[in-house]
């Protein structure tokens, strides 16, 4: 086995790990291509599906190494309001002209899985419940970042408040715009991972993901999903749109 990659299995090993989501912050350290025919035992030149394989099992890792490093005590940092990035980049995977109107008045947060108490939550229902500020930096998994402010419930706070088994392995979220993204039940019980209801000291707009979206600060941008219309609890993987994909599930910032 000679673990030789020729020019056309360089293209097509760059196509892959964008595919995957490979970025500067998407693996620990780095590999060479050699030390994963090393791992693999595998020789690249045979199987352009051998190269996919190989770099899934090495997304996998990351993500088990990521998992175990993660630590509920560990705060993301946080900045002063002089810091905040003016204007902040809209960001998703279509134009600003079809971001989703949802009309507030007639939005429900709905609530499935492991959960005791499955009553739908209105926006009015969730404002009441006590709310914290965060002033915490935004990382793209394309390579920029920007500082914003957000405002809204501790998730951990709302799971424990609606009787959510915390013992469930993943917390699922669901949006009205068809995206979907899942999280560990460790990093939905961080004290900085909120329901955002506010951005910029402001109600959410449609812009920022209005009337509901996760912030959390410990996780890569695309893992804060917008437009949240349902939480599930489940002891099964829920994926997401871009996790599904190919890019990192744990996708630590």
């Amino acid at each position: 086995m000679t673990g030789i990659l020729l020019p056309e299995h360089h293209k097509q090993l760059g196509k892959l790990q964008q595919n995957a989501g490979f970025s500067r912050r998407g693996m620990l350290g780095g590999l060479s291509l050699g030390a994963l025919t090393m791992l693999t035992g595998c020789d690249l030149t045979d199987d352009h599906n051998v190269i996919d394989r190989t770099l899934r099992a090495m997304l996998r890792f990351n993500d088990d190494v990521q998992a175990a490093l993660f630590s509920p005590y560990r705060l993301a940092r946080t900045f002063r309001r002089d810091q905040i990035t003016t204007p902040f980049r809209f960001n998703a995977y279509y134009p600003m002209d079809k971001i989703p109107q949802i009309d507030a008045n007639d939005w429900q947060l709905e609530l499935a899985g492991k959960v005791v108490n499955k009553k739908p939550w209105s926006l009015q229902d969730l404002l009441v419940l006590p709310q914290e500020s965060q002033i915490t930096r935004h990382i793209c998994v394309e390579g920029w970042s920007q500082i914003g402010e957000w405002r809204g419930i501790p998730l951990g706070d709302f799971l424990r408040h609606v009787g959510a088994d915390l013992t469930a392995r993943y917390v699922g979220f669901n949006c009205g715009d068809d995206y979907y993204s899942s999280i560990d039940m460790p990093s939905a019980l961080h004290p900085q991972t909120i329901l955002a209801l506010e951005f910029g000291q402001v109600p959410l707009t449609a812009t920022w993901g209005a009337p509901l979206r996760l912030r959390i600060p410990t996780k890569l941008g695309f893992k804060n999903p917008k437009y949240i219309t349902a939480i599930t609890i489940t002891d099964e993987n829920p994926g997401g749109y871009w996790e599904d994909q190919g890019y990192n599930w744990f996708s630590g910032s």
